[in-house]
Protein backbone atom coordinates (compact mmCIF):
# COMPACT_ATOMS: atom_id res chain seq x y z
CA UNK A 1 0.00 0.00 0.00
CA UNK A 2 1.06 3.54 -0.61
CA UNK A 3 0.39 7.30 0.64
CA UNK A 4 0.35 10.03 -1.71
CA UNK A 5 1.87 12.55 0.40
CA UNK A 6 0.80 15.73 -1.24
CA UNK A 7 -2.10 15.69 -4.14
CA UNK A 8 -4.29 18.64 -5.41
CA UNK A 9 -7.27 16.64 -5.67
CA UNK A 10 -8.99 20.23 -4.95
CA UNK A 11 -8.22 21.39 -8.06
CA UNK A 12 -10.19 22.32 -11.35
CA UNK A 13 -8.63 19.83 -13.27
CA UNK A 14 -10.63 16.52 -11.08
CA UNK A 15 -14.47 18.40 -11.36
CA UNK A 16 -15.62 16.18 -14.45
CA UNK A 17 -13.96 12.72 -13.17
CA UNK A 18 -13.04 12.51 -9.80
CA UNK A 19 -14.90 9.65 -8.92
CA UNK A 20 -12.72 7.65 -11.70
CA UNK A 21 -9.46 9.05 -10.18
CA UNK A 22 -10.37 8.01 -6.79
CA UNK A 23 -11.33 4.46 -8.29
CA UNK A 24 -7.89 4.32 -10.16
CA UNK A 25 -5.57 5.37 -6.88
CA UNK A 26 -7.36 2.07 -4.79
CA UNK A 27 -6.78 0.23 -7.61
CA UNK A 28 -3.27 1.06 -7.68
CA UNK A 29 -2.99 0.40 -3.92
CA UNK A 30 -3.21 3.87 -2.63
CA UNK A 31 -4.40 3.68 0.59
CA UNK A 32 -4.35 7.63 1.29
CA UNK A 33 -4.09 10.61 0.18
CA UNK A 34 -2.98 13.72 1.76
CA UNK A 35 -4.68 16.58 -0.08
CA UNK A 36 -3.23 20.01 0.07
CA UNK A 37 -4.76 23.58 0.43
CA UNK A 38 -3.25 26.45 -0.07
CA UNK A 39 -5.74 29.77 -0.60
CA UNK A 40 -9.15 30.06 0.29
CA UNK A 41 -10.97 28.22 -2.51
CA UNK A 42 -8.73 24.82 -1.85
CA UNK A 43 -9.11 25.13 1.27
CA UNK A 44 -12.51 24.93 1.42
CA UNK A 45 -12.54 22.36 -1.35
CA UNK A 46 -9.91 20.09 0.73
CA UNK A 47 -12.61 20.14 3.94
CA UNK A 48 -15.22 18.87 1.58
CA UNK A 49 -13.15 16.00 0.38
CA UNK A 50 -11.61 14.86 3.85
CA UNK A 51 -15.67 14.77 5.02
CA UNK A 52 -16.50 12.86 1.63
CA UNK A 53 -13.85 10.26 1.17
CA UNK A 54 -12.72 8.27 4.74
CA UNK A 55 -8.92 7.80 3.10
CA UNK A 56 -8.64 11.73 2.68
CA UNK A 57 -6.24 13.75 5.10
CA UNK A 58 -5.93 17.51 4.64
CA UNK A 59 -2.51 19.96 5.05
CA UNK A 60 -4.03 23.63 4.73
CA UNK A 61 -2.25 26.84 4.69
CA UNK A 62 -1.05 29.78 2.39
CA UNK A 63 0.83 29.27 -0.80
CA UNK A 64 4.16 31.87 -0.94
CA UNK A 65 3.21 32.50 -4.75
CA UNK A 66 0.20 34.45 -3.48
CA UNK A 67 1.49 35.09 0.17
CA UNK A 68 0.85 39.50 -1.24
CA UNK A 69 -2.90 38.20 -0.66
CA UNK A 70 -2.75 36.61 2.91
CA UNK A 71 -4.14 38.61 6.07
CA UNK A 72 -3.91 37.69 9.46
CA UNK A 73 -7.65 36.81 8.88
CA UNK A 74 -6.50 34.36 6.52
CA UNK A 75 -4.32 32.85 8.86
CA UNK A 76 -6.55 33.35 11.92
CA UNK A 77 -9.10 31.11 9.46
CA UNK A 78 -6.81 28.62 9.19
CA UNK A 79 -5.75 28.01 12.43
CA UNK A 80 -8.74 27.39 13.66
CA UNK A 81 -9.79 24.73 10.85
CA UNK A 82 -6.87 22.79 12.19
CA UNK A 83 -7.97 21.76 15.34
CA UNK A 84 -10.16 19.16 12.66
CA UNK A 85 -9.01 15.35 13.42
CA UNK A 86 -8.05 15.21 9.92
CA UNK A 87 -6.04 18.11 9.12
CA UNK A 88 -2.50 16.47 9.56
CA UNK A 89 0.05 19.61 8.34
CA UNK A 90 0.07 23.02 7.71
CA UNK A 91 0.85 24.33 4.32
CA UNK A 92 2.48 24.44 1.51
CA UNK A 93 4.21 27.06 2.32
CA UNK A 94 7.74 28.46 2.32
CA UNK A 95 9.24 30.45 -0.57
CA UNK A 96 9.27 30.89 -4.61
CA UNK A 97 11.50 33.15 -6.71
CA UNK A 98 10.92 32.06 -9.79
CA UNK A 99 7.06 33.74 -10.19
CA UNK A 100 7.34 36.91 -9.58
CA UNK A 101 3.73 37.97 -7.90
CA UNK A 102 4.63 38.63 -4.22
CA UNK A 103 8.00 40.29 -3.19
CA UNK A 104 10.70 38.43 -1.43
CA UNK A 105 10.09 39.69 2.17
CA UNK A 106 6.30 39.54 1.94
CA UNK A 107 7.17 35.14 1.28
CA UNK A 108 9.32 35.62 4.31
CA UNK A 109 6.99 37.20 6.49
CA UNK A 110 3.98 34.98 5.73
CA UNK A 111 6.45 32.02 6.19
CA UNK A 112 7.39 32.96 9.51
CA UNK A 113 3.98 33.53 10.13
CA UNK A 114 2.86 29.70 9.64
CA UNK A 115 5.51 28.27 11.06
CA UNK A 116 4.45 30.20 14.42
CA UNK A 117 1.27 29.15 13.44
CA UNK A 118 2.20 25.35 13.17
CA UNK A 119 4.31 25.43 16.02
CA UNK A 120 1.27 26.98 18.03
CA UNK A 121 -1.14 23.74 16.90
CA UNK A 122 1.33 21.38 16.97
CA UNK A 123 1.31 19.97 13.16
CA UNK A 124 4.41 19.30 11.01
CA UNK A 125 4.69 21.79 8.25
CA UNK A 126 4.85 21.11 4.46
CA UNK A 127 7.44 23.22 2.76
CA UNK A 128 7.43 24.54 -1.12
CA UNK A 129 10.70 25.90 -2.20
CA UNK A 130 11.64 26.95 -5.63
CA UNK A 131 14.61 28.51 -6.73
CA UNK A 132 14.80 29.72 -2.81
CA UNK A 133 16.67 26.96 -0.64
CA UNK A 134 19.32 29.05 1.11
CA UNK A 135 16.70 31.81 2.18
CA UNK A 136 14.25 28.57 2.90
CA UNK A 137 16.76 27.00 5.40
CA UNK A 138 17.64 29.84 7.06
CA UNK A 139 13.78 29.79 8.12
CA UNK A 140 13.72 27.23 8.70
CA UNK A 141 16.30 27.56 11.57
CA UNK A 142 15.39 31.00 12.27
CA UNK A 143 11.79 30.01 13.54
CA UNK A 144 12.28 26.78 15.38
CA UNK A 145 11.02 24.58 12.66
CA UNK A 146 12.89 21.59 13.69
CA UNK A 147 10.26 21.65 16.81
CA UNK A 148 7.34 20.36 14.91
CA UNK A 149 9.46 18.73 11.85
CA UNK A 150 7.60 17.91 8.31
CA UNK A 151 8.10 17.93 4.97
CA UNK A 152 10.42 19.74 1.66
CA UNK A 153 7.92 18.89 -0.58
CA UNK A 154 9.19 17.77 -4.31
CA UNK A 155 12.92 17.98 -3.21
CA UNK A 156 14.74 19.54 -5.59
CA UNK A 157 17.97 20.47 -3.58
CA UNK A 158 21.29 18.47 -3.83
CA UNK A 159 22.55 16.44 -1.45
CA UNK A 160 24.16 18.32 1.04
CA UNK A 161 20.58 20.25 1.56
CA UNK A 162 18.80 16.63 1.98
CA UNK A 163 21.20 16.01 4.90
CA UNK A 164 20.67 19.48 5.95
CA UNK A 165 16.86 19.12 6.13
CA UNK A 166 16.79 16.09 7.86
CA UNK A 167 18.72 16.73 10.64
CA UNK A 168 16.03 19.50 11.13
CA UNK A 169 13.56 16.60 11.97
CA UNK A 170 12.14 17.31 7.76
CA UNK A 171 11.32 14.37 5.54
CA UNK A 172 12.22 14.64 1.59
CA UNK A 173 9.11 13.95 -0.58
CA UNK A 174 10.22 12.91 -3.85
CA UNK A 175 7.44 12.72 -7.14
CA UNK A 176 7.24 12.80 -10.90
CA UNK A 177 10.68 14.05 -11.64
CA UNK A 178 12.83 10.97 -10.46
CA UNK A 179 10.98 9.32 -13.30
CA UNK A 180 11.92 11.70 -16.12
CA UNK A 181 15.02 10.30 -18.55
CA UNK A 182 17.09 13.32 -17.75
CA UNK A 183 16.92 14.11 -14.28
CA UNK A 184 20.13 12.55 -11.93
CA UNK A 185 19.85 15.15 -9.33
CA UNK A 186 16.28 13.69 -7.77
CA UNK A 187 17.30 10.13 -8.96
CA UNK A 188 20.78 11.01 -6.92
CA UNK A 189 18.65 12.19 -3.73
CA UNK A 190 16.34 8.78 -4.21
CA UNK A 191 19.19 6.85 -3.24
CA UNK A 192 21.27 9.22 -0.69
CA UNK A 193 17.89 9.73 1.37
CA UNK A 194 17.88 7.54 4.32
CA UNK A 195 14.95 5.37 3.72
CA UNK A 196 13.28 5.84 7.17
CA UNK A 197 13.33 9.91 5.96
CA UNK A 198 11.95 9.56 2.73
CA UNK A 199 7.87 10.23 1.23
CA UNK A 200 6.43 9.87 -2.19
CA UNK A 201 4.09 11.47 -3.35
CA UNK A 202 2.73 12.67 -6.65
CA UNK A 203 1.55 16.90 -6.43
CA UNK A 204 -1.59 16.03 -9.05
CA UNK A 205 -2.14 17.00 -11.40
CA UNK A 206 1.19 18.61 -11.65
CA UNK A 207 4.68 16.81 -12.49
CA UNK A 208 3.30 13.81 -14.29
CA UNK A 209 5.32 11.15 -13.96
CA UNK A 210 7.17 8.93 -17.25
CA UNK A 211 5.40 7.93 -19.29
CA UNK A 212 2.20 10.23 -18.74
CA UNK A 213 4.34 13.54 -18.46
CA UNK A 214 2.79 15.88 -20.47
CA UNK A 215 -0.86 14.77 -19.23
CA UNK A 216 -2.78 15.20 -16.02
CA UNK A 217 -1.03 13.64 -12.78
CA UNK A 218 -3.31 11.41 -10.80
CA UNK A 219 -2.61 9.91 -7.56
CA UNK A 220 -2.54 6.38 -9.13
CA UNK A 221 0.65 7.32 -10.37
CA UNK A 222 2.27 7.79 -7.27
CA UNK A 223 3.15 4.02 -7.64
CA UNK A 224 5.45 4.73 -10.97
CA UNK A 225 6.92 7.37 -8.38
CA UNK A 226 7.81 4.55 -6.10
CA UNK A 227 8.52 1.70 -8.66
CA UNK A 228 11.53 4.25 -9.75
CA UNK A 229 12.89 4.62 -6.38
CA UNK A 230 12.90 0.73 -5.41
CA UNK A 231 14.68 0.44 -8.99
CA UNK A 232 16.86 2.84 -7.92
CA UNK A 233 18.03 1.66 -4.25
CA UNK A 234 17.95 -1.57 -5.62
CA UNK A 235 14.89 -2.79 -3.41
CA UNK A 236 12.05 -4.60 -4.03
CA UNK A 237 8.91 -2.18 -4.48
CA UNK A 238 7.07 -3.71 -1.53
CA UNK A 239 9.53 -2.74 0.90
CA UNK A 240 9.87 0.53 -0.42
CA UNK A 241 6.43 1.30 -0.47
CA UNK A 242 5.74 0.04 3.31
CA UNK A 243 8.67 2.21 4.32
CA UNK A 244 7.59 5.10 2.56
CA UNK A 245 4.04 4.55 3.94
CA UNK A 246 5.04 3.83 7.62
CA UNK A 247 7.36 7.28 7.08
CA UNK A 248 4.22 8.91 6.29
CA UNK A 249 1.78 7.65 9.13
CA UNK A 250 4.89 8.80 11.59
CA UNK A 251 4.88 11.81 10.76
CA UNK A 252 0.86 12.80 9.98
CA UNK A 253 -0.26 10.60 12.68
CA UNK A 254 -2.46 8.69 11.14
Amino acid sequence: MLIDTHVHLNADQYDEDLEAVMQRAEEAGVEKMVVVGFDRKTIERTMELMEKYENVYGVIGWHPVDAVDCTDEDLDWIESLSVHEKIVGIGETGLDYHWEKSPHDVQKEVFKKQIALARRVKLPIIIHNRNATEDCIEILKSEGAHEIGGIMHAFSGDESDADTIIDMNFYVSLGGPVTFKNAQEPKDIAVHVPIEKLLVETDAPFLTPHPYRGKRNEPAYVKLVAEKIAELRGMTYEDLAAQTTKNAETLFGI
